[in-house]
């Protein structure tokens, strides 16, 4: 069953036995919960369109283990074409649901651990890559979504793993059998994990044999004994609970994180894929944020596209769509967004094949765009919420506007254009609210900062990728200066 329906899909979550708290509370129906409820439909959307025959050059791939039709998301990258269609699809995704759909920190990592898991073998004559494509063709027949997770809580960042008063600021082994390894720790900022049918670990930066039992790769069911999961709160995540959905601004979709601790957890021998071998600990991480950054190129764009779209039809609804320095607002908006998937593009057709081949996007560019979707968001929301004009924070509830007594008022005086329904208005004002200051905003403006590494991250390789070495040559051939 290499693809999955959406209806299959939740119904494989409703099999899933995480152990969850939220609100200091377990949860013990995580499908059906109004908070979780819309993150989940996310996911579904991305098996929803791979069904559809229209979406499916983007949406599915022929494995290159297999030779049978998957999920894009479940594929290992043979080409330029794969990456930008990559890119492509995570466009259209953003586009029909307006929020983090969480399914690319698992794609991005199993392209990153195809060609590590290969090169730790190469020079150490370890098994690591055999075991890594008998899970991948496991992954790939089942359709799992998969939880990338490589962020620790990190203690005291002046400290390393090891020096940490801490040991368990850092995911480490704590003991190794000779059919598997326990280890203990933590995940931060988990995207997506409690709609994941597996988590598949990675270390979170380079490491010397000081830290050698932090150097640790593998991928276990998300429900796993010992794993316990936290939820991330976001801005506005009651009003979930709430009748109606005018307030929710995008009451369908949503994302999450989680905070996931690994108490003495068991990982059988068969699904380790690095244990101690630290050297290639920055390589994984490298790879798997060069993949990830490049994501942002896509997806971003796709919540970007749906921005734009209600700030125009703010704009419409005010009656201020012909002032010129509105016009002049949303092609900016425009601007930004296409410069973002400019990016996006350019680093998936500069990729180049690995020694196993599997194609890595060009490092250099993945980071460049990156480093702007930590910046133009902003300015996009900005504008964004400079058209809508201040009623989006200020307007009362859908229950004042449905009110007997009092939502003739409402619907009176907050009329904009007297043809357009107040309703609509407000409508969509709340969901220009949503992508800028709601909960989607975690996965629009904030993790348009944070996730896939802070700015700082990006500069740092984009600087030990400038190769200014070569272009000071180049200066000194122009300018006549012998070497």
């Amino acid at each position: 069953m290499p693809l999955m329906t959406e209806a299959q899909y939740i119904e494989s979550m409703r099999k899933m036995n995480f152990k969850l708290y939220l609100f200091g509370e377990q949860v013990q129906n995580i499908v059906d919960n109004p908070i979780v409820r819309p993150s989940l439909n996310s996911v579904a959307m991305t098996y929803k369109l791979a069904e559809d025959p229209q979406y499916e050059d983007l949406m599915t791939a022929t494995s290159s283990l297999s030779g049978k039709k998957i999920n894009r998301f479940c594929h290992l990258h043979q080409n330029h074409d794969d990456l930008v269609k990559k890119v492509k699809m995570l466009r259209l995704l953003g586009q029909k649901t307006a929020a983090c759909f969480q399914r690319c920190v698992g794609m991005d990592a199993i392209n990153a651990a195809d060609s590590v898991t290969f090169e730790m073998d190469e020079k150490y004559g370890t098994q690591y890559h055999k075991r890594f494509l008998a899970w991948l063709e496991q992954m790939q027949e089942n359709d799992w979504t998969v939880d990338g997770a490589m962020t620790d809580p990190k203690g005291d960042r002046s400290l390393s793993p090891s020096q940490q008063k801490d040991p368990d600021m850092y995911l480490h082994i704590v003991e190794e059998r000779p059919d598997g390894i326990v280890v203990r720790g933590a995940k931060a900022h988990q995207t997506g994990a409690l709609n994941s049918h597996e988590i598949l670990i990675m270390p979170t930066i380079a490491m010397s044999e000081a830290d050698k039992d932090y150097a640790v790769s593998f991928a276990i069911p998300a429900d796993s004994e010992g794993i316990t999961y936290i939820y991330g709160r976001q801005s506005c995540d009651t009003r979930k609970l709430e009748d109606g959905t005018m307030d929710r601004g995008n009451a369908r979709f949503g994302g999450h994180e989680t905070l996931v601790i690994f108490d003495n957890v068991f990982v059988p021998l068969e699904r380790v894929f690095m244990c101690r071998e630290y050297e290639f600990s920055g390589a994984l991480v490298e790879r798997f944020a060069g993949y990830h950054r490049q994501s942002y190129g896509g997806c971003k764009v796709g919540v970007g596209d749906v921005l734009i779209g209600a700030a125009a039809l703010a704009a419409d609804y005010n009656g201020a769509s012909k002032a010129s320095h509105v016009r002049d607002k949303l092609i900016e908006m425009t601007h930004l967004n296409e410069t973002l998937y400019s990016c996006g593009i350019a680093c998936s057709c500069q990729g180049r094949p690995t020694a196993s081949g599997t194609y890595l996007i060009d490092l250099l560019l993945a980071n460049v765009c990156k480093q702007n979707v930590t910046r133009f968001p902003y300015e996009i929301a900005r504008l964004a919420e400079d058209i809508a004009g201040g009623l989006m924070v200020t307007m009362p509830s859908e229950k004042d506007l449905k009110s007997p007594e009092i939502g003739h008022y409402v619907e009176k005086y907050l009329r904009g254009v007297f043809e357009i329904p107040t309703e609509h208005r407000l409508r969509i004002l709340r969901l220009v609210e949503n992508l800028t200051l709601g909960t989607a905003a975690v996965g629009y403006r904030t993790e348009s900062m944070h996730g896939a590494g802070s700015p700082q991250a990006q500069r740092i390789v984009i600087s030990r990728q400038a190769n200014l070495n070569a272009k000071k040559k180049l200066a000194k051939d122009i300018a006549g200066i012998p070497e």
